[in-house]
């Protein structure tokens, strides 16, 4: 049977925590809202494996970070996409060029059928706001200044029943350099 997945950028404890309290703000402000539980991250993809699949999902993984070095990311900014209601903490533009690197890496090397890939790095605070509550969103959040090394990726796995996903693993960078391929020669 298969199961959903999200590959995403955690930021460290504090950070995550910060995101909660603000998600909490805001629904006292508007009520209840999507992604209003769901822990702070930034998405890289999505997708459906089985647990077979999901194994090898994994090695492939493990492949990439192998290769990835840390980089330093700034959150400096509030914004929207107003079509779909999200409200988001925006990193600046060197981090958003870093991060969207990382990102592309996973999409263009892991082989997932179906994937659905985010290819804008933002971490959410909320989901399908009506457009009156995204005003209050940003009357209410004007000023950010966070920081973070990411240096890891995590797979989360979503669970029916409580309709959130959790954390099942997590995978480094671990900054190796990738072999270069040695052209040999016949004679």
């Amino acid at each position: 049977m298969e199961k959903t997945y999200s590959l995403v950028i955690h930021p460290p404890e504090p950070i995550l925590a910060l995101v909660k309290s603000m998600k909490e703000q805001l629904a006292a402000e508007v009520g209840w809202f999507n992604s209003k539980n769901s822990v702070g991250h930034i998405t890289i993809c999505e997708f459906k494996a089985t647990e077979k699949g999901i194994e090898n999902i994994k090695n492939q993984i493990l492949k990439i970070c192998d290769t990835l070095s840390p980089v330093e990311v700034y959150l400096n900014e509030f914004g929207s996409f107003p079509k779909n209601g999200a409200f988001f903490i925006a990193p600046d533009n060197d981090s958003k060029k870093s991060l969207k690197n990382i990102m592309k890496r996973f999409h263009k090397s892991l082989l997932i059928p179906n994937m659905l890939k985010s290819d804008n790095p933002h971490l959410s605070i909320a989901r399908r706001l009506s457009s009156e509550n995204l005003i209050k969103a940003n009357q209410l959040f004007t000023e950010i200044d966070l920081h973070f090394v990411c240096d890891r990726v995590v797979l989360r796995q979503f669970d029916e029943k409580i309709k959130q996903f959790f954390v099942i693993d997590t995978f480094e960078f671990n900054d190796n350099p990738q072999p270069e391929s040695i052209q040999g020669t016949l004679f």
